[in-house]
């Protein structure tokens, strides 16, 4: 649902990065979140629950049940916040994906395989999905211009990337140069 960025103020706020588009519903006073921290964090196996969510700066800011100041905020900064879903209260969107339905699909290119998807990365932009190719990751924009299909029941993803996305494309050669008139 959000990304916990960093310490806001002395009472244990803490600047969110949402990555749901619907925050007035999920975000509300009582809604729990499953932390995702690294096995050492004091944090790790534990959950939050929200008390108050503010907009300061059109950025919004996250009160947590346990989290008294300012450095309890700050052990929590990186951490991911995710929920349990519910699939069958949810109503199926159009285009819409969840990143775990996303990652390991393979990805197609006019009919043959160029990866699989890595991961989805949430940029202010546009999403991008990191694709493993044999050459090495490729950030894709995760737009309909470039990912024209998802297809979860086959586990395929689609793209058709501009020319040079996925493979360097061959240097032009040099023009030659001009030949001094006598």
């Amino acid at each position: 649902m959000g990304r916990l960025l960093k310490a806001h103020g002395l009472k244990g706020a803490i600047k969110l990065e949402l990555f749901t588009d619907d925050p007035e519903r999920r975000f509300v006073p009582g809604a729990v979140f499953t932390l995702q921290v690294p096995t050492s964090s004091p944090w790790h196996g534990k959950s939050l629950e929200l008390t108050e969510l503010r907009w300061y700066n059109g950025h919004p800011v996250g009160f947590f049940k346990g989290v008294p100041d300012r450095s309890a905020a700050e052990g929590l900064v990186k951490a991911i916040l995710w929920i349990d879903l519910d699939e069958a209260a949810e109503e199926p969107e159009d285009d819409a994906w969840y990143d775990h339905q996303l990652i390991g699909l393979r990805v197609v290119r006019d009919g043959q395989p160029v990866g699989t998807v890595r991961l989805v990365e949430h940029m202010p932009a546009q999403d991008l999905l990191i694709v493993k190719t044999p050459a090495g990751d490729v950030m894709v924009p995760f737009v309909k211009a470039i990912v024209p299909s998802v297809d979860l029941d086959t586990g395929i993803v689609t793209v058709t990337p501009p020319a040079g996305l996925f493979e360097d494309l061959p240097e032009e050669p040099d023009s030659p140069s001009p030949v001094a008139a006598d």
